[in-house]
């Protein structure tokens, strides 16, 4: 049987100038490859620490899951869900809240703006004092937008992901609120991998059940959420499997990681005895 250690080796091969990969359990890292210290920009990989920070203030009763935000008739949970008819790009709306799956990065971005407007800090305050502090995330900061802005290393990576496998920040209703299907049967494109109908998303987690072909591996199971960026990172927390991959690379997104990714991803599984 194939070690986990020697399943992580292909990120070596997969043309970046630095990578980095861990798999996590609930107790921490299982097995680690690269350096743990370069500081990667994490693109959309953003948006679950993004998404952690609204839920805690939501929590906190500085905002409302269902207030009005955004566009006429949206919420923040149609922002965090990518139905509140917001595009990829852009501040008008091309869908009515509710219709549509549209991936977008504006979305988070006045998600962010909400947060700081309410904890009367900037959303890099914020989301330190929310998230990345009480995670001990002390290498990673905002320099960008809140939708794609964090920058920083694989071991604040591996916190992110322990704490989604086992969440202390939001309490466990809220949390299973997250992760599961926000406003069911909604078409929408997954920019970089495909149509899906239906694109089933979560409060800022992208849900795997059954999308096929994807950039999860196949032996995810349905349950399965996370987020990829598109500097070449991605996070997936499986329950089922108990088990969590980082990787963090400096290549862009493309074809290469939707033929990388997912026998990468079904090797840890397997290694894993998942």
């Amino acid at each position: 049987m194939t070690s986990l250690d020697d399943v992580l080796a292909p990120i070596d091969d997969w043309g970046a100038d630095h990578a980095s990969a861990a798999v996590v359990g609930p107790a921490g890292v299982i097995a680690i490859r690269g350096d743990r210290a370069h500081r990667y920009r994490w693109a959309s990989v953003t948006k679950l620490a993004t998404a952690l920070a609204v839920l805690v203030a939501a929590e906190r009763g500085l905002l409302g899951l269902d207030e009005p935000v955004g566009p006429p008739g949206s919420s923040v949970r149609h922002l965090l869900a990518h139905a509140s008819g917001l595009p990829f790009e852009g501040p008008d709306p091309i869908a009515a809240p509710g219709t549509k799956r549209i991936y977008s990065n504006p979305g988070f971005d006045v998600l962010g703006a909400l947060v700081a407007e309410r904890a009367v800090a900037p959303f890099e305050d914020a989301l330190t004092t929310f998230v990345l502090e009480p995670l001990g995330m002390g290498m990673t900061g905002l320099r960008e937008r809140p939708s794609q802005g964090l920058h920083g290393p694989l071991d604040d990576g591996v916190a992110l992901a322990i704490e989604l496998l086992r969440p202390t920040l939001v309490s466990q209703p809220t949390f299973a609120v997250a992760t599961t299907v926000a406003f069911p049967g909604l078409v929408g494109v997954l920019p970089g991998v495909g149509r899906f109908d239906p694109l089933d998303w979560g409060l800022g987690f992208e849900l795997h059940d059954g999308k096929t072909p994807h950039w999860m591996g196949g032996r995810n199971s349905p349950a399965a959420f996370g987020h990829f960026g598109g500097s070449g990172t991605f996070i997936w927390i499986d329950p089922a499997a108990e088990l969590a991959l980082v990787v963090l690379t400096d290549r862009e997104y493309g074809p290469w990681a939707l033929d990388a990714w997912p026998p990468f991803s079904d090797a840890v599984l397997a290694a894993a005895g998942r």
